[in-house]
């Protein structure tokens, strides 16, 4: 009989309240590793935040809060001392980054490289510094790893040409989509999450974020036009945004008129965001560049059709079951919203074509990769 491993896993991030979708992933595999392996002992390193009630200790895996003022420190000088302490036989890093001085094998999970593809300061003056630091720890980190992992083929052929010392080591897990995206909720349910967010009754969903890869300056001018050309309009609702960035972009086109038709219910927990979806009519989802895009199964799973780009790895997500956009024309997006949300045997088709897609998609499937990708590692 093998005696049990002692794995370490890093996800310094996963107590925050709100979490990055490279935190949602790690958290929904630990969970599902939790109720596939009994046997080997976990060692779970977080640094301690206000929602350290969302995983949950069980007999063989084990909490570890680990102490530092910034990103750093806590990476680079408590995690090698926790890794050394612990008598690991291996460290999986799952968040793009990992310490270069441990002594034990290294697993990274590296879920895109667009750091190191361009970096423009457009975002927020911490996304810029999380940036940088990504752009010159990861080659370093990837070159020292026994096994690189990433989320989708496209991604895996961006690493390999990027950093070929990759090549050779790399794997693909699909992201799954927790069982909570589904469209069990009551009409009475929808109607009253809509009133509590002041939501109207049909509208079109977007996920705001300040990162230039969103390319929310493209989904805002092509509302604009829609607002132009449609007989009646859907309003548009924009999650977690400041309504003043949207009318800079409006007033620069000259269509601060369009302001009139979008809202803005700030931010909604991740818990009601199921409800979020159901009671969209459509969900649209223009990025310019991901590495998976867990929103587009999130959104079909709720039976919401969806709209998202014909670049980076969303075509191989989607598939056959979403209209694609050229999210650097916002006339495109304008006339694909405009076609969707006027024909609604469109939007019962991409509804079934949804549900089908999200089938090959489970958080189970990507930890029993997970768990093989262990087994075998030493």
């Amino acid at each position: 009989m093998k005696k049990p491993l002692r794995i370490g896993i890093e996800v310094q991030r996963l107590f925050r309240v709100k979490k990055h979708g490279m935190e949602v992933v790690a958290l929904e595999i630990l969970r599902e590793l939790q109720q596939l392996d009994t046997i080997n002992h976990y060692f779970i390193f977080v640094k301690d935040d206000k929602d350290s009630e969302c995983l949950q200790e069980t007999e063989n895996f084990k909490i570890v809060k680990l102490h530092g003022k910034t990103y750093f420190d806590w990476e680079q000088v408590s995690l090698p001392k926790a890794v050394k302490s612990y008598k690991l036989d291996f460290l999986h890093s799952t968040c793009n980054t990992s310490a270069l001085n441990i002594s034990v094998p290294l697993i990274l999970t590296l879920h895109d490289i667009i750091y190191l593809e361009k970096l423009d300061f457009k975002g927020t003056a911490y996304q810029n510094f999380g940036n940088i630091y990504r752009k010159l720890v990861v080659p370093k980190v990837v070159k020292k790893a026994r096994l690189v992992i990433t989320v989708s083929k496209f991604e895996a052929g961006v690493i390999s040409k990027r950093l070929p010392i990759a090549t050779n080591k790399l794997e693909v897990v699909y992201n799954g989509v927790s069982k909570k995206f589904n469209s069990n909720f009551t009409s009475e349910q929808i109607s009253n999450f809509k009133s509590h967010y002041g939501l109207p009754d049909d509208f079109i969903l977007f996920l705001g974020n300040t990162a230039p890869k969103k390319n929310t300056p493209n989904l805002v001018k092509a509302y604009a036009i829609y607002c132009e050309t449609a007989k009646v309009v859907t309003p548009l609702v924009i999650l977690d945004y400041s309504r003043e960035l949207v009318l800079d972009i409006l007033r620069k086109i000259n269509k601060v008129s369009a302001i009139e038709n979008i809202k803005f219910p700030g931010f909604v927990p991740s818990g009601e965001m199921p409800k979020m979806y159901n009671a969209a009519m459509l969900f649209i989802y223009p990025s310019l560049r991901e590495s998976f895009g867990l929103p587009i199964l999130e959104a079909m799973s709720c039976n919401t059709p969806v709209i998202t780009s014909n670049t980076s790895c969303m075509p191989e997500i989607a598939s056959n079951a979403a209209i694609l956009i050229n999210p650097a024309e916002p006339a495109d997006i304008a006339e694909k919203i405009l076609s969707v949300i006027s024909n609604a045997d469109l939007r019962q088709t991409l509804s079934k074509l949804g549900l089908k897609r999200v089938e090959q998609f489970s958080w189970k499937k990507a930890a029993e990769e997970s768990l093989a990708i262990y087994s075998n590692i030493l």
